[in-house]
């Protein structure tokens, strides 16, 4: 590994594991391979996501040869999972199919919703975490349950902006601050992301990345969009660093009183 001294001081460290870009990428609902590669490129994202419950041998070769081909961590996740016992033995299938210890845990109450069912999710976390895996956990947006998390042991805790797939954005933006304030891990904005300015704002509230798939894959021009997306992630982290200024209720004048003309 390239030692830290000669890498940005904004890498984001997981797990020791150093990356540059702080946007992470899902496949799902990429209407073709060819498209998805390139989508991926211009995201410039060193990480992504996929679901192995939903692997199909058909196309998870050619994925996984798309994912090596341009040198990504593939980042497992229980995506499908209704059950912390699902979960696990998902988990312990992409081990041994990819031989990472990583995983991105998620536990759905129901498929309507498809938001966390926080028993399951909290049991799984566990048992995970005893097993030796580097959880990354997709939780909802309550900062009381993100922090049972951290406790529990996952190396990184990704609350929702809004229900999978909604691209309604970050519904609640107080409790993602919260969050993000009481946090000791990584913090990552995952799911409901719509557009770019969406990730711009989850990056101004302190979170470290932000993770999406749908907003990208199902664009009219995901290229374009993932570049987007590219920039938005960079200019709100630097937002984020450069400190804003405080909101006021009357106007300011931004030039001083003093040596204006006396007309």
């Amino acid at each position: 590994m390239e030692p830290t001294t000669t890498l940005n001081a904004d890498t984001l460290m997981i797990d020791g594991i150093p990356l540059t870009s702080r946007l992470i990428m899902g496949t799902g609902g990429a209407p073709s391979m060819e498209g998805l590669g390139e989508a991926l490129a211009a995201s410039g994202t060193e990480l992504t996501t996929v679901a192995m419950r939903r692997y199909t041998p058909q196309t998870g070769a050619s994925l996984f040869q798309l994912l090596h081909s341009q040198s990504m961590r593939v980042l497992p996740n229980t995506a499908g999972c209704f059950t912390a016992r699902e979960a696990v033995l998902t988990a312990e299938l992409g081990r041994e199919a990819l031989e990472t210890n990583w995983v991105k845990l998620e536990v759905i109450a129901d498929e309507q919703t498809l938001l966390p069912d926080a028993v399951e999710l909290v049991e799984a976390a566990e048992a995970l975490v005893s097993r030796g895996f580097t959880v990354f956990a997709y939780t909802n947006d309550d900062p009381v349950l993100a922090l049972r998390l951290e406790q529990l042991g996952a190396a990184v805790v990704m609350p929702l902006g809004a229900p999978i797939g909604t691209g309604l954005g970050i519904l609640n933006p107080h409790n993602i601050e919260l969050i993000v304030s009481r946090a000791g891990v990584p913090i990552v904005l995952d799911a409901g992301i719509g557009t770019a300015s969406d990730a711009a704002f989850a990056m101004e509230l302190g979170c470290d990345a932000v993770l999406l798939a749908t907003a990208v894959t199902r664009a009219q021009d995901p290229v374009a969009m993932a570049t987007a997306f590219r920039h938005a992630v960079i200019a709100g982290r630097l937002a984020s660093r450069a400190g804003r200024i405080p909101k006021r209720e009357h106007a300011l004048a931004s030039s001083p009183r003093d040596g204006r003309a006396d007309l």
